[in-house]
């Protein structure tokens, strides 16, 4: 597109007169500096202040790049002036990149002012792209006298007519002047659907786009041969910021240098530091007196505070600032949220349940009972003496809190739960690709990463050396070889530091529980089991926040290795990357005390030692349940309160103010100190946005929380419900206020993550299966009651599940130290195992209990799998993807687009008939004229 369609504009110094530079174009270099002088500082309205429009205060600033600069002495900056409006003069004569600097030019020959190599060649690299830019239509201005040290700043307009070319392109659907009425559901379901919106209207933020519209524009892909189709009555509100800062990113995306022997684009610019920044600017401020209404502003007030934290979220709104793929993320954020509502609800019933029956539960009043005093085996080795079983009656009881036959219904409905959430966001996000007018979008191409271009051209540059012929060259699985090694070889290290790290925390169980033992304190060995729980669930905390770090900096380390060529590449690899080892690190600890831990300790006289001297670990008499449900609710609190939002308020404010003191102490010493800063400067200053990997990370981690080992910790919902309550709202703070706005991209699903979601309902359902037939005491009191019972209920089962020992079997050097307990002589001490005793003829040997325990343990595991994952199949199947009024409604629109263009061809005809007759009617009247004079 030519220059005078599209006139360029003069890039210059801050608060230079735009006017002044057609004049300058005429004059002398040696005048140019006098008169440069005299345009500066003119008045510049308060728009052109704030730094959203450009200095005549008409031309929006859509996009800003940023280069670092070097400050010297005033004769440089003079200098540097007559280099730049010799360069635009040079762009508005349409004589494409400047000439290189002569020699004698003072910011390259000069030794006292010159610029090194490193930093000429990026300078040159920028006025190339900039000229480029101005080729391809877009306008320019440079701010080199910002407030900001080191910093300059490129502000970005793109004309009406690169946007038309751009949205064409890129096929944007916009809204037409055809509209049609949105007919609703109809009878009994309409009049429902108007009850349920009066019923939730206080929960609707106030905005007008929750209003129900009744009528909806027609869209239809823009195109500059069609634009009679569109209302451009006001061309300025047309596209709006989001659009026009997303045609100018995929403008600057396309844009190459080409002067180098190998073409760079942004990414690479970007990359080498030629740039420092590239970001499309905020509507205005969020706060403050003379703040003027916009979206931010709105956004700000009606999704980012936490008084609004009852309300849904206008997620129309954050689509349109914020762009398809972000708005996706919320929207699926909220309905993960809504679904924990009835979760929650299900859970604390199942809690309370419990609690009310607890007192009825005879298993926990036979082990509460003092008077069957009950003798056990030491719980280590020499220090520790025999212990009543009636001291474990508080964790007998509190077990029963979580391991009831309810929990087995909770589990069931978790699964089933899934399945409708999966099933819900299905629908949801059809209905969201219909109202955002996503239908029949197709993921975009996406352009090659600033890493690949690199490594391709030092691919290509080796092969230059040996042959002649220049070839385009890629990457292959060869040149990756080494990295996916590495990948390899660091996951299996990672994941194996992950496991030693159990190891070491079990150790200190072990080691612990002994030395606690030894204390004189009688309360200090009375709690020993609960300290050593909650201690060592609070060090594997510790360990996982610091690890969730660590293996984060790791994924994408690995991933750069790989040089994925596209960002969606990219992004796919390292999300794989780190959902392995943050799960692996996540339930590492609580797999092992699910399925690992009391099973691989022997017996008494028989015991399995680590190290030779460490002992390994027991469950307690109620089982297992109670310490997983601890360590549960400790990683999961911890994390959502201590990582998910400490971390995330606390490290953007203090990058915030690290870059602000560094600013500070360059540039806030100047006369200019009052002076108040540029909208791009103040985004300058936020945090650059680092995608959504994170977001999504943290609540797929919760997702497994909730439904993997729910059977254990029915108040899993609960907690996550409590924290995503503050989770959008500290999200939608972050995004509104402390992250530069990001790139607007369109997407119409969220991606592979639905997959991993997918995977991990899958799986939770035969975690759940083990939990509770392996894990709980729900399938030994099942077997007990209906097998071995003598009256069908519970009396009795504790002493089933123990067995007996004969404490002079004990090895050598491991029996107690004090061989009375109570006062008396112990020579039998009991165990919980399914084991022969030792006046048997088969001393210790695993009885039959035991056989058929597991078998009907497995047979509940195939049993509960089977069935489970067929009701979600039936969910899956009955639920249809695409709500019925939204297919209708697609459908309507298909057929009105088609009335459209057929109506449209018929005009046409008409238009063409009309043409013909006309010019047929002439040219009989001309004949006729003709034959009138000749006879004449």
């Amino acid at each position: 597109m030519n220059n005078e369609q599209h006139p360029s504009v003069p890039i210059k110094e801050k608060h230079m007169n735009i006017i002044s530079i057609k004049a300058i174009e005429d004059i002398g270099y040696d005048l140019q500096d006098s008169i440069l002088l005299k345009s500066l500082a003119p008045e510049v309205n308060t728009q052109c202040r704030r730094g959203l429009y450009f200095q005549d205060g008409k031309r929006r600033v859509d996009y800003i790049l940023t280069y670092p600069i070097k400050k010297t002495s005033s004769s440089r900056r003079h200098t540097s002036r007559l280099r730049d409006n010799a360069f635009t003069r040079t762009l508005r004569r349409g004589r494409g990149p400047p000439p290189p600097a002569p020699k004698d030019d003072a910011e390259v020959g000069s030794p006292d002012h010159s610029l090194d190599h490193h930093d000429d060649d990026k300078c040159l690299r920028r006025e190339e792209f900039e000229s480029n830019l101005i080729e391809m239509g877009l306008e320019l201005e440079r701010d080199e006298e910002a407030k900001t040290p080191g910093v300059g700043f490129v502000k970005i307009h793109a004309p009406w007519s690169v946007l038309c070319r751009e949205a064409e392109f890129m096929k944007l659907k916009m809204p037409t002047k055809k509209v049609y009425e949105v007919k609703n559901s109809s009878g009994v379901m309409e009049k429902i659907n108007a009850f349920i919106s009066k019923l939730t209207d206080p929960l609707h933020p106030n905005l007008e786009e929750n209003r129900i519209q009744k009528v909806k524009h027609l869209s239809y892909p823009f195109s500059r041969e069609k634009q009679h189709l569109f209302d451009l009555s006001d061309k300025d509100s047309f596209f709006d910021s989001k659009t026009r800062g997303s045609l100018v990113c995929e403008v600057l995306k396309r844009t190459k240098c080409t002067k180098a022997k190998f073409s760079m684009g942004i990414t690479s610019l970007l990359g080498s530091g030629v740039y420092l920044a590239a970001y499309p600017l905020h509507d205005g401020d969020v706060g403050g007196e003379n703040a003027e209404p916009n979206d931010r502003k709105l956004l700000y007030e009606e999704w980012a505070s936490y008084s609004v934290f009852y309300k849904y979220q206008p997620i129309g709104l954050v689509r349109k600032y914020f762009g398809e793929k972000i708005g996706l993320y919320f929207a699926w954020l909220g309905i993960y949220t809504q679904m924990l509502i009835p979760a929650s609800l299900v859970g604390v019933i199942v809690f309370l349940y419990g609690c009310v029956t607890v007192d009825d539960d005879i298993p926990s009043m036979e082990i509460c009972d003092q008077r069957k005093n009950i003798t056990m085996c030491p719980l280590c080795d020499r220090v520790c003496s025999y212990w009543n079983l009636s001291t474990a009656c508080g964790t007998a009881r509190a077990s029963h809190l979580f391991d009831n036959p309810a929990t087995v219904f909770f589990s069931i409905f978790m699964a089933l739960w899934a399945a409708f959430f999966m099933e819900h966001w299905k629908r949801r996000q059809m209905r969201l690709n219909y109202e955002w007018d996503l239908t029949g979008f197709e993921d975009e191409e996406d352009h090659p990463r600033a890493e690949y271009e690199f490594r391709v051209m030092q691919k290509t540059l080796k092969k230059d050396h040996k042959s002649q012929k220049p070839e385009k060259e890629k990457l292959t699985c060869k040149d990756r070889f080494p990295a996916y090694m590495t990948n390899l070889i660091m996951m299996l290290l990672m994941i194996g530091v992950t496991f030693a790290i159990v190891f070491g925390v079990i150790l200190y169980r072990i080691s612990t529980k002994a030395a606690l033992a030894m204390s004189s304190n009688p309360m200090t060995r009375s709690n020993v089991r609960l300290t050593v729980k909650t201690t060592a669930a609070i060090i594997n905390l510790v360990v996982i926040l610091i690890l969730d770090e660590v293996y984060g900096a790791v994924a994408r380390w690995l991933t750069v290795l790989e040089v994925p060529k596209t960002d969606k590449s990219f992004e796919e690899r390292l999300i794989f990357k780190t959902f392995i080892l943050k799960f692996v690190n996540a339930f590492t600890p609580i797999i092992y005390i699910a399925f690992f831990r009391g099973r691989l300790g022997g017996r008494p006289g028989s015991y399995l030692y680590v190290f030779e001297s460490y002992r390994m670990e027991e469950c307690a008499q109620g089982g297992c349940l109670m310490e997983l449900c601890i360590q549960l609710s400790i990683t999961m609190l911890g994390k959502q309160l201590i990582q998910n939002n400490l971390f995330e308020i606390g490290v953007p404010k203090l990058k915030k103010l690290i870059r602000y003191i560094k600013s500070k102490r360059g540039s806030f010493q100047e006369e200019e100190y009052e002076k108040k800063l540029q909208r791009y400067e103040t985004d300058y200053f936020l945090e650059p946005f680092a995608g959504l990997t994170p977001e999504y990370m943290e609540m797929i981690i919760q997702f497994g929380f909730v439904t993997l080992f729910v059977a254990s910790f029915p108040l899993a919902p609960l907690f996550a419900l409590l924290n995503n309550i503050i989770e959008i709202r500290l999200d939608a703070k972050k995004f509104v206020a402390e992250l530069r706005r990001p790139d607007a991209a369109r997407a119409k699903d969220i991606g592979i993550w639905y997959n991993i979601l997918r995977g991990v309902a899958k799986v939770a359902v035969i975690v759940n299966a083990f939990v509770i037939s392996f894990t709980s005491d729900f399938i030994p009191r099942l077997v007990y009651k209906y097998m071995y019972s003598p009256d069908g209920s519970m009396h009795g089962f504790v002493n089933h599940t123990l067995s007996y020992f004969n404490v002079s079997h004990f090895q050598n050097g491991t029996a107690p130290l004090e061989p009375f307990h109570l006062g008396f002589y112990v020579d039998i001490c009991r165990y919980k195992d399914y084991r022969e005793p030792p006046w048997s003829l088969t001393p210790y040997e695993i009885s039959k209990e035991f056989w058929a325990v597991l078998a009907a343990r497995l047979a509940f595991v195939i049993v509960f799998q089977n069935v489970v994952m067929l009701m979600s199949d039936i969910v899956d199947w009955i639920i249809p993807d695409i709500p019925k009024d939204i297919s209708l409604q697609i459908h309507k629109e298909k057929i009105l687009m088609m009335d459209l263009f057929m109506k449209e061809e018929q005009g046409k005809t008409r238009i063409e008939d009309s043409c013909k007759e006309t010019s047929h009617s002439s040219l009989t009247r001309s004949r006729s004229v003709s034959t009138t004079c000749k006879n004449y």
